[in-house]
């Protein structure tokens, strides 16, 4: 065996480890290749989408699916190239044409290599020798097992994100299209009454849950972008993280033990900050801004969001607002780094209107 072919062997080796490691050991943080060459093609498509102005949302609209139509064909075009390695010493001699003198270039052991582990098959060349008949058997089984993984894993990845984009759209649904939080308290709790809230949260843990995993197993759905804001990751977890927030500050504790105590509220605060970390830690994100400067926004806030509770019956207190304040500020920066990286500002994921700090009159909670 010529060196030619041992590397063409290794590189062979090297994409089916990558393809196995993405698509069988699927969790975020493996693969050899495939992440570096996601975040490479999300890093171009980023800066030339910020050429773009205004349509930079459409163009990152579509990088997960050309980073999917890329991702397969970097490794379409490696199994190629180290087939193609290994295929090229033996042109002309044990892998000959039916009729003809043989080429011994490299395109045409690229194109016999890559009919070799097409499922279709086809070409005039064919192998003379057992060796490199059990090399195009070889070929065969691993193109046909290398499409069937693929396309198996991208209906999970779909299927993944089908579920994302339902839970986001729940939850929008829930806050009455507004994406603030507190008026999604509201409708779980008409005139006071917390009754269904628990049983409701319930069954958005379910829903979260599902979707935190399918972002660990098919770390692709990291770049599936949606241009309407209310499909963002960080936006729903900021509703929900906020959700949560608002209950176990500023809930009469008293009247809303069952509700402030309840393990719905706990599992969708875990949940929500697990998939945020995950996307942080395995996505090109942003750093975030200065928390101690957003301590007066943060009171408005709270302001706000009691003042609309109160408006729906809901028992409130004020004594909460420091809780709420440090809250927001341990969980808010990881929304302001994954928001960002993904093409959308803070005002489209915090959608609470609040005074400016100049027209506010004066702060009772400050």
């Amino acid at each position: 065996m010529m060196i030619e072919q041992v590397l063409g062997a290794a590189l062979m080796l090297l994409f089916l480890t990558d393809v196995f490691l993405t698509v069988l050991y699927a969790r975020a943080g493996s693969g050899l290749m495939a992440p570096r060459w996601n975040r490479g093609i999300w890093a171009l498509l980023h800066g030339l989408a910020n050429l773009l102005g205004r349509r930079r949302g459409t163009l990152l609209s579509l990088a997960g699916p050309l980073i999917v139509v890329s991702l397969i064909g970097f490794w379409a075009m490696g199994l190629t190239v180290g087939a193609a390695l290994i295929v090229q010493p033996e042109l002309g001699t044990a892998i000959r044409p039916s009729s003809g003198e043989a080429p011994r270039d490299f395109v045409t052991a690229l194109v016999v290599a890559g009919n070799s582990l097409s499922i279709v098959g086809g070409g005039d060349f064919s192998p003379h020798t057992s060796g490199t008949r059990l090399l195009f058997l070889m070929n065969s089984l691993i193109g046909a097992s290398v499409l069937s993984l693929v396309l198996s894993y991208l209906v999970q990845v779909y299927s993944g994100l089908r579920e994302r984009n339902a839970l986001a759209l729940s939850i929008e649904l829930m806050t009455d299209d507004t994406g603030d939080a507190a008026v999604m308290l509201a409708r779980l709790m008409p005139e006071g009454d917390p009754a269904n809230a628990t049983g409701e949260l319930g069954n958005l843990v379910r829903s979260l849950a599902a979707t935190k995993e399918a972002h660990h197993f098919y770390p692709l759905l990291f770049y599936f972008r949606f241009e309407e804001p209310r499909y963002a990751v960080s936006r729903f977890c900021f509703v929900l993280l906020d959700a949560t927030t608002l209950i176990e500050t500023a809930l009469d504790r008293r009247r809303y033990g069952s509700v402030t105590g309840s393990a719905p509220v706990a599992a969708i605060r875990r949940g929500a900050t697990m998939l945020l970390k995950t996307l942080d830690s395995n996505f090109p994100t942003t750093s975030g801004g200065d928390d101690a400067a957003d301590a007066w926004r943060l009171r408005q806030s709270y302001l706000a969001a009691t003042q609309t509770l109160a408006s729906a019956g809901i028992a409130v207190g004020m004594e909460g607002v420091d809780a709420y304040v440090a809250a927001r500020q341990h969980w808010e920066p990881l929304v302001s780094r994954v928001a960002p990286t993904l093409g959308y500002a803070m005002p489209e994921i915090d959608r609470r209107s609040i005074p400016t700090q100049a027209d506010a009159p004066n702060d009772p909670a400050s």
